[in-house]
């Protein structure tokens, strides 16, 4: 189950740091265009945040872990992601965007897993 857990955090923290570096480094008008229409229900600022919020949750679902420094974040990084993609949820449900929100429902269901298996069973403090 550490395996899985592990693999599943590395998943999720690849794809939360990606999708994070695209919202930081890109202005609000392109992610629009390329796809990513809820950046025009937000502010560019708004986006910004939601793309160091991704950032930071990629970060706590690894490193604390990796380093043995405080490794409790890592569940608690889980329960920001899932907090992170319910939020994404309403946004995409309000711009109809069904597509999405499977995406969001996986995320949040793969971040539940980790957390409850950092919580739980595999916790790294046990």
């Amino acid at each position: 189950m550490n395996i899985a857990l592990w693999s599943i955090a590395g998943l999720l923290a690849t794809a939360l740091l990606v999708g994070g570096v695209i919202k930081v480094s890109q202005p609000k008008e392109k992610l629009a265009a390329s796809g990513m229409g809820f950046a025009e229900d937000f502010s560019a600022g708004a986006v910004k945040a939601i793309g160091v919020a991704e950032l930071l949750a990629a970060v706590g679902l690894t490193l604390p872990a990796l380093l043995d420094v405080a490794p409790v974040v890592v569940p608690v990084a889980a329960v920001g992601v899932v907090l992170l993609m319910v939020g994404a949820m309403v946004a995409h449900g309000r711009r109809h965007e069904p597509q999405a929100l499977v995406v969001n429902v996986i995320f949040i269901v793969l971040a539940a897993f980790v957390a409850w298996g950092r919580f739980g069973p595999e916790s790294f403090s046990g």
